[in-house]
């Protein structure tokens, strides 16, 4: 995957690939649906409601199939956690051994090459983008967005623009990640977007300069060591948090005003990142795993990832085919946000992802819970 990839995803550009012709109506196999049902039941892992529109895509897929139940854990898990979930309960069948995974884009390979998932293509798969899937099918893109400032604007009355901004004494014990840094993708994204705008664009020397920015954030008291979300945002804990933008739009949706919030995608270091999904190679529903793969990647799934502010990987064929309804289009952000998005590659993932979750306890030693 290069850097460039946005042309191919953004929203803000115009769709540029040519996708393979399939029915867009096409459902999963009255086998595979038979069979996940006899088994009765679809393990999850780290599908928080509030992200990327979970709740309504769970509610959407229960409802689709009432026979099979929905077994979520961990929904503050992060990447990292997904992945040590597999290996814990390679043996248990269980439920507290996932059958599918929604990690950073880094884990997908990594996940294939220590044999921890399986492929699996669904029936829309050649309308996913080739530079976003594993042409064997063990993992593929299911969204993506850019790291953003979530603020309180009652608390906060003049809102950071930009990276830097948030170095100011105004903001002072206020500013928090969205996750434990060491191991969640969303915390580890901000991190090297906040490097990338410190270095001026340099990918190479982001993720160190991302760790010395979080250290002067911490040693000028402006950093939080909390978990930043909705609810510590609103009581003030937390008036800025560092999220991926749909996880900030569904926030500030969520609380209706009270207090109203801001959604800023900051002038530099705009940093866009692609979550994959993939079964479990320990999966103890594989069927069932398979079918959910179908449910998100069908035009109701896309759409509701859609509605939850997420960029849907198949936006492209769902836009050429007019899937798209008016009303959740317009809800989302102004499309010039995201021209200077960028995409890092795999091997520039792998190495800011070592530098920081390796560095940060040395380096900015804030424990974030």
């Amino acid at each position: 995957m290069n850097i460039r990839l946005h042309r191919i995803l953004s929203l803000s550009t115009a769709m540029v690939v040519a996708t393979t012709a399939y029915a867009s109506a096409a459902e999963p196999s009255a086998d595979l649906i038979a069979a996940a049902k006899k088994e009765g039941m679809l393990t999850t892992i780290a599908l928080p409601h509030d992200w990327c529109g979970y709740g309504d895509v769970i509610a959407g897929f229960k409802k689709k199939y009432p026979e099979i139940k929905v077994n979520e854990l961990n929904p503050d898990a992060g990447s990292g956690d997904e992945i040590e979930a597999i290996k814990a309960n390679k043996g248990n069948t269980g439920d507290q051994a996932p059958d599918v995974i929604d990690v950073g884009l880094s884990f997908g390979p990594t996940a294939k090459a220590d044999k921890l998932i399986q492929p699996y293509k669904v029936s829309t798969w050649d309308s996913i983008p080739a530079e976003a899937k594993d042409a064997d099918g063990y993992w593929y893109g299911d969204y993506y967005g850019v790291m953003a400032f979530e603020v309180n604007k009652d608390l906060v009355k003049d809102a950071p623009k930009d990276w830097a901004d948030l170095l100011k004494p105004e903001y002072a014990n206020m500013v928090a990640l969205g996750g434990d840094p060491r191991t969640a993708n969303q915390a580890i994204s901000a991190i090297f977007a906040a490097g990338l705008s410190a270095s001026k664009g340099d990918a190479d020397k982001a993720g160190e300069e991302g760790l010395k920015f979080f250290k002067s954030l911490n040693e000028k008291g402006n950093f939080v060591p909390v978990v930043g979300k909705p609810a510590t945002l609103a009581q003030g804990t937390t008036p800025i948090t560092l999220r991926w933008d749909y996880n900030a739009l569904a926030g500030r949706d969520s609380l209706k005003g009270n207090p109203p919030v801001d959604v800023i995608v900051p002038a530099s270091g705009v940093v866009a990142g692609v979550y994959v999904q993939a079964i479990s190679a320990y999966a103890p529903h594989p069927n069932a795993a398979k079918l959910w793969m179908e449910y998100l990647y069908s035009d109701e799934g896309q759409i509701g990832w859609l509605k939850g502010y997420c960029h849907p990987i198949r936006f492209n064929d769902l836009a050429k085919n007019s899937k798209i309804p008016a009303d959740v289009l317009a809800k989302l952000p102004d499309p010039k946000a995201y021209e200077k998005a960028v995409f890092p590659t795999l091997a520039q993932q792998d190495a800011y992802k070592k530098t920081i979750t390796e560095g940060w306890d040395k380096v900015v030693g804030a424990a974030v819970k």
